[in-house]
């Protein structure tokens, strides 16, 4: 379950509470879900509770318990709890966990980008040469940083839908140097990594050179997509392939079946891998390819951290099983939303690093 798809579900929970009169209140046009501030809150939280009480003339906490109360069962929810004034925090179920990895490794490359099979995106520069290939250009005002951003946001804009919008450009903080004298210096993907990174207001930090180990967060996105692929090549190697499903502590009598649920970790990666299409759209209507890049940052950090509590491959003389097809399928899930993240902002997914 992805969180657009939480939302309608948490929307049409308020527009029966209201046709059944257990609120008077105007529905929402939207209902806006979003990961917790802190872990232990459940995958999702909504405050639509203490939205709604000023018009219901309620407290927030009662109308989060009518809310609950028909939340609660969902297909896809395993359980909905009221924290503080009102908030409504959700833990999906793990048979929404396996859909949203069957979904993404379902659409592929479309997953997060309404554009995959279009063709390429006018405006696509070579940031090798700093010339041109359509109307962005490389001597634009704002130099090397306007012609980047202005043309991954074109291509963003694409991915969500919103392509021949003039949505104008935001204002930024210029950086001195052309865009072949970055790529001299830093290589091609550093040169653009560093120009996206920044949010529009901030100056760009310009290294002396490129680091190739995992302090460089260009690197760590990068390193964690070549992994994913290498787990892929590893499990045909062993004579497995993926297939989603549970990915906690397998049982010791060698069944595959899970014996303890999934850990954290595991839902930290899922939340991030059901919010890319999310932060695509934000992205795009914001102007702000920043997000996108700490999202691809976020999510690797998020896959290691998870592939230290479920490596995806056997052990020693452990032989394969259900949970490992399931862990390479998240695995090779996450490679996904990597690749198309690193795509949509010029930047190479290398299959081996």
């Amino acid at each position: 379950m992805t969180p657009a798809e939480l939302s309608r579900t948490v929307l049409r929970s308020v527009r029966g509470a209201v046709e059944e009169r257990e609120l008077s209140v105007p529905v929402p046009a939207r209902i806006v879900v979003q990961p917790p501030p802190r872990p232990g809150c459940g995958d999702y939280a909504s405050n639509v509770a203490l939205q709604l009480a000023k018009p219901a003339g309620r407290p927030a906490r009662e109308v989060a318990e009518i809310l609950r109360k028909r939340l609660a069962g969902t297909a896809g929810i395993d359980r909905v709890e009221i924290a503080g004034p009102g908030f409504l925090n959700f833990t999906l179920g793990d048979g929404a966990l396996v859909a949203l990895v069957r979904d993404v490794l379902a659409q592929g490359t479309a997953y997060g980008d309404r554009s995959a099979g279009d063709g390429p995106v006018a405006g696509r520069i070579s940031i090798s040469t700093g010339t041109s290939t359509g109307r962005v250009s490389a001597g634009r005002p704002g130099g090397a940083r306007a012609a980047v951003v202005g043309e991954v946001l074109e291509r963003i804009g694409a991915a969500a839908g919103r392509t021949g919008r003039d949505d104008g450009h935001p204002a930024l903080v210029p950086v001195p140097d052309d865009l072949a004298t970055l790529t001299a210096r830093l290589g091609a993907d550093e040169a653009r990594w560093i120009l996206l990174r920044p949010a529009a207001h901030d100056p760009v930090r310009v290294p002396e050179r490129p680091v190739q180990r995992e302090s460089n967060p260009r690197f760590r996105v990068q390193y964690a997509h070549a992994r994913t692929r290498a787990l892929v090549r590893n499990a045909a190697d062993l004579g497995f392939l993926s297939e989603p499903g549970g990915v906690g502590a397998p049982a010791a009598d060698g069944s595959g079946a899970e014996l303890r649920p999934a850990p954290a970790s595991s839902h930290a990666l899922h939340t991030l891998l059901a919010g890319h299409p999310s932060v695509v759209e934000a992205a795009a209507r914001l102007r702000a390819p920043d997000r996108l890049v700490r999202h691809l940052e976020a999510t690797a950090d998020a896959f290691f951290r998870w592939h230290d509590d479920c490596p995806p491959l056997p052990v020693g003389e452990q032989k394969p099983l259900a949970v490992h097809r399931a862990r390479l399928a998240l695995a090779e899930a996450t490679g996904t939303v990597l690749a198309n993240g690193l795509r949509l902002l010029g930047i190479s997914a290398p299959e081996h690093l």
